[in-house]
């Protein structure tokens, strides 16, 4: 199934009924007085988070969703029919944005979480319902109103505790084929991964944790060059970050300089999720001489001037991962409890869950306005700040201009 994590759909709520204007007539009753009833309200729609979905592809295609309206009142007192209910299934972690606003309506985290996302209009009133002492045979009535219409934009982000950062072949696949059940593609060449894969890590019978391996990062990821920079914000509700490092690259690039590019496009991306806690992971210890072991790792740990964790892992010989597994599943133990018995701590990592939000919100919105600039046909490359212009290319006035756009 294709993976679609980011969709915009229109949503219109069914409106409600009008009252109904009517009068009782019955032999020997020639004024019977008004009986004209009340129209039905407009059905609502509403967003579930189902955990059986894990993409938005459903709402890819069709993007338009109209709840049902309310029926009208009828005679003899009859309230109209109330309009159906929408329910709209969602994955779970899916956000749901107000496009003309920006405003977060709502985040659907939970399975089985409902979240409405227009209202119904409210019924009409029948001519009964003016009646008065002094007004015994009303002819007012009054219309059901509209239902609320909104323009949305669904974001979905994976729900996982561990998430893995790389460049492209540092061996994020391999590992967490090595240590779960998942089965993402490997092959010897970069942009393996295409879309985000989840494993479940089982540390024992009883404990678990989910991990989530995303495609890699290249140099100017954070300016939209390669795959990456979509899905980094599938990292933000994560709750540690693995830095996978290639120790022995196979084009004789430097590992420092590797792991030197993925923290400078982390912090780009937001400074915020580069304050989340890290690790760093080097892969492929195999691959070297063990003599070479400590001069690589100090070389990689000297130049990101490193002061936290380090693990030495071979993904594929396993070397490494069970005790970096344990490690992960006692870190996340020990994160629940101070969450449950520190406020100030739970209140620190909630405002850092919102800065990432918002730093991730904005550098997208940045680089779909960036995108849009591009397809809209601006005057030349240098109204969108192309860096990669110079003085060999020509800007001809005359012709047509080409403009190159990567999705």
């Amino acid at each position: 199934m294709k993976f679609v994590d980011e969709v915009s759909i229109r949503v219109k709520a069914g409106d409600g009924g009008n009252g109904a204007m009517s009068f009782r007539r019955e032999k020997f009753i020639e004024n019977g007085g008004p009986n004209g009833g009340d129209g039905g309200d407009g059905g609502s729609i509403y967003m579930m988070a189902d955990e059986n979905l894990n993409t938005l592809v459903d709402y890819r295609y069709t993007r338009h969703f109209d709840a049902e309206r309310g029926s009208n009142g009828g005679s003899t007192d009859c309230t109209g029919k109330k309009g159906e209910d929408l329910i709209l299934r969602v994955p779970v972690g899916t956000t749901v944005i107000d496009s003309a606003t920006q405003e977060v309506i709502g985040d659907l985290t939970k399975a089985g979480q409902k979240l409405m996302v227009v209202q119904g209009g409210w019924h009409g009133l029948g001519n009964t319902r003016f009646k008065s002492s002094t007004n015994r045979a009303p002819r007012q009535t009054t219309p059901g109103k509209p239902g609320e219409q909104r323009d949305l934009k669904l974001e979905m982000k994976v729900l996982a505790d561990v998430g893995l950062l790389g460049l492209p072949n540092a061996g994020k696949s391999t590992f967490i084929r090595s240590v779960s059940a998942a089965k993402p593609k490997v092959a010897d060449y970069p942009f393996t991964t295409l879309v985000p894969n989840l494993g479940v890590v089982s540390v024992d019978r009883w404990k678990s944790f989910v991990i989530a391996d995303i495609p890699g990062l290249i140099e100017g990821a954070s300016d939209g060059a390669g795959l990456g920079i979509r899905f980094l914000k599938h990292l933000a509700r994560t709750r540690l970050l693995l830095h996978l490092v290639d120790m022995a690259p196979l084009d004789d690039s430097s590992a420092p300089d590797a792991a030197e590019v993925i923290v400078n496009e982390l912090i780009k991306f937001s400074p915020s999720l580069a304050e989340r806690d890290r690790w760093l992971v080097l892969n492929k210890c195999d691959q070297i001489l063990e003599e070479e072991h400590d001069e690589r790792v100090k070389e990689i740990v000297d130049r990101l001037e490193w002061t936290g964790p380090v693990y030495v892992i071979s993904a594929i010989a396993k070397i490494g991962t069970e005790r970096l597994c344990h490690d992960i599943m006692r870190y996340m133990e020990d994160r629940a409890d101070r969450l449950a018995n520190d406020p100030a701590y739970k209140e620190e990592l909630a405002d850092l869950d919102q800065r990432i939000e918002d730093e991730a919100r904005a550098q997208l919105q940045a680089l779909d306005d960036k995108r849009a600039l591009r397809r809209s046909g601006v005057k030349s490359v240098h109204d969108i700040g192309d860096d990669d212009w110079d003085e060999e290319d020509v800007d001809d006035e005359d012709g047509p201009e080409i403009i190159y756009v990567r999705d």
